[in-house]
């Protein structure tokens, strides 16, 4: 009950959140084509269930070679987004990360968003990824609705 005189506002953090939840709320991911980057079976197995039931097309890479092989043997534009595990064997996250980024003949591999999916949580951890070229950083067990969030930071639909 708001007394005479009294307006009720609402903080701009809250009011920011609130359009951020909108915005997740009604991004429409349908369609979206992810290379997942993940070694681990298991996990793998798990996001790519959760990443359907949002509607994405997700191929996946068992290691950070595989991921730049299957990144460089398809045509520029086919995926929308990569999600990278850090630590894989062949390559790693970071350097997968840095050869995609490094690509002469693939432009694109400049601009296409890559967030780091990792159990790797802490600040430097962040940083590394950051330093690597990656545009985001997600902490596993993934908490779909965080994921959702940094996927659609970058994705212009």
């Amino acid at each position: 009950m708001l007394a005479d005189g009294e307006i009720p506002l609402l903080i701009a953090e809250q009011v920011r959140t609130e359009e951020n939840e909108k915005l997740r709320k009604d991004m429409d991911l349908h369609g979206l084509h992810v290379l997942l980057a993940e070694d681990n079976d298991l996990n793998a197995e798990i996001a790519i269930a959760l990443l359907e039931e949002k509607g994405m097309i997700v191929t996946r890479a068992a290691d950070g070679k595989a991921a730049l092989t299957q990144f460089c043997n398809t045509a520029p534009g086919t995926f929308d987004l990569i999600l990278m595990d850090i630590m894989m064997p062949e390559m790693n996250g970071y350097e997968t990360t840095k050869a995609i980024r490094n690509l002469p003949d693939r432009p694109d591999g400049k601009e296409i968003p890559i967030i780091a999916m990792t159990a790797n949580a802490f600040t430097e951890d962040v940083q590394a990824a950051l330093n690597a070229g990656m545009d985001d950083h997600v902490v596993k067990p993934v908490d779909m609705s965080i994921l959702i969030s940094a996927i659609t930071k970058y994705i212009g639909r």
